[in-house]
């Protein structure tokens, strides 16, 4: 594995933002179609709603299958400290300082050495206010739209394991978590 591209990788989230990152292979990746089934339930209320999300985002099993396209995954995560366990407000307004960090993060894998990359984000797009779904258009940023890792059927938990992260980091803070899918030219002519 390319220690020194990994760890600049790593370096340059945390730089970015992030409270921690690490990279994983893909392997070690965690998917699971119940997920698909919370998305219906609707918790969020996004549901059907926006491109990046379920059901317009793609059928569960190939994008999972997708998943396992590439060979290895930049993890990254961000913790904020809440005023409270209800503190949904600042729930929110961490899920938004995600959406910078996760676009920055772009940046990274635009060189030679990548020959695939998709990069799942923290629940919702983000990109768009209100998402072009809602008003019947196509969507307005495709190359800027991200998916969720649980529109993919990740277990956001165990990736977060996987990747030596916390999935909960403290009482009274929130934890988001985004990952960069890759894989290295070098990869693919081995």
């Amino acid at each position: 594995m390319p220690e020194s591209l990994f760890k600049r990788l790593c370096e340059s989230a945390i730089d970015a933002g992030a409270y921690r990152s690490n990279v994983i292979t893909t392997d070690k990746i965690v998917t699971d179609r119940a997920f698909r089934g919370m998305c219906e339930a609707n918790r969020c209320g996004v549901y059907g709603k926006c491109w990046m999300c379920p059901p317009d985002v793609g059928d569960i099993d190939e994008l999972m299958s997708k998943v396992r396209e590439f060979r290895y995954a930049l993890v990254y995560q961000t913790v904020t400290e809440l005023e409270d366990s209800y503190d949904f407000e600042g729930m929110i307004a961490a899920k938004k300082r995600t959406y910078p960090l996760s676009r920055s993060l772009r940046r990274l894998f635009e060189g030679d050495e990548f020959v695939g990359v998709l990069h799942l984000g923290a629940g919702g797009c983000g990109v768009c206010e209100i998402c072009a779904k809602q008003t019947g258009e196509t969507c307005r940023f495709p190359g800027l739209a991200m998916p969720s890792l649980e529109a993919y059927g990740i277990n956001v938990s165990k990736l977060a394991e996987a990747s030596g992260m916390k999935y909960i980091n403290g009482q009274n803070t929130v934890t988001y978590f985004g990952a960069v899918l890759f894989t290295l030219r070098s990869d693919k002519q081995a």
